[in-house]
């Protein structure tokens, strides 16, 4: 009876990760022997993890991708389009974002410059940056009606 009575304060505290975490770590058999300590610092990082999803899914959504899909491990190098693996993976390490500055990419149409950028963008999140994909056509209408 205590668990679930903890479990419902974890529950109104707002604490999911670690309500579902009490279920699901008492459960299993390989963690009977576990310590009070031990299973509270599972559980404590299960929260971690929890929270640290759901806020990548919130900046995943607000970035409005159009290709869910795209990431820079995807990228296909293969293709004849002067892409080069080491300027992606240089640009992966988001020290253009620590610095402030900005990533223009050009080139003929069906090249891939929006699953790059799209690649690109879906990195900077994974990594705690607000990111909003938005094409040209569309940041000009904003431009001109601002």
């Amino acid at each position: 009876m205590l668990i679930e009575q903890t479990y419902d304060k974890l529950i109104a505290l707002k604490l999911h990760g670690m309500a579902n975490a009490l279920k699901e770590r008492l459960n299993r058999i390989d963690h009977q022997d576990l310590t009070p300590s031990q299973l509270l610092g599972l559980m404590v990082d299960d929260e971690w993890l929890h929270r640290q999803n759901r806020k990548l899914t919130a900046r995943l959504k607000h970035a409005k991708f159009k290709q869910r899909a795209a990431c820079v491990e995807n990228i296909d190098y293969a293709a004849p389009r002067g892409l080069r693996k080491d300027t992606v993976l240089d640009l992966a390490q988001n020290r253009w974002l620590t610095a402030h500055q900005h990533i223009l990419i050009t080139g003929p149409s069906g090249a891939g410059k929006s699953y790059l950028a799209q690649a690109l963008g879906h990195n900077a999140c994974r990594s705690g940056a607000s990111v909003q994909y938005i094409r040209l056509p569309t940041l000009l209408t904003h431009f001109v009606q601002a």
